[in-house]
């Protein structure tokens, strides 16, 4: 099964993604994954558990599960993790609206003048010389002098 960092807002799809991924790590097929599985299964389908986070885990496997989970709890597990992940993505919305704003001539890219009425407007002060230029360079992912929403997105997300 190859990562998916992009999560399904459809509902059966999502199920139909964490079925897969809890039947590829069933190595015995008994419908039940070991807890030394998890951490791996959750890598697999792109969500990465802290260390503290796989303790706790694992701690919760061993106690209430006998160290073996079942395909309903392995949903309880992930489902919110997953889920909350990707509404983390869906800022993406928020930042578009930005952009939005900020696009004075609404053209799809800020140049350096809308940047500078964006950033008079957030900050309300004027930059000191040369400082506007670093931030463009910094936003201006493919050097075309103006940030695009494609690039401003990259730099957010990463």
């Amino acid at each position: 099964m190859s990562k998916n960092t992009h999560r399904s807002p459809n509902p059966i799809l999502f199920l139909q993604e964490l079925q897969q991924a809890f039947k590829e790590f069933d190595y015995d097929q008994d419908g039940y994954l070991n807890y030394k599985d998890v951490a791996e299964c959750m890598r697999t389908m792109g969500y990465m558990p802290t260390e503290m986070e796989l303790l706790e885990i694992v701690q919760q496997i061993k106690m209430r599960m006998g160290g073996l989970m079942d395909f309903e709890d392995f949903v309880e597990l992930m489902g919110p993790r997953m889920m909350g992940e990707t509404a983390d993505m869906l800022g993406l919305k928020e930042l578009q609206s930005a952009f939005v704003q900020f696009d004075l001539d609404g053209d799809g890219n800020i140049n350096q003048d809308e940047m500078k009425e964006a950033v008079k407007s957030l900050l309300g002060e004027k930059l000191k010389k040369g400082e506007l230029e670093e931030i463009l360079k910094e936003l201006d992912v493919n050097a075309d002098g103006n940030i695009d929403f494609e690039g401003q997105t990259t730099i957010r997300l990463l």
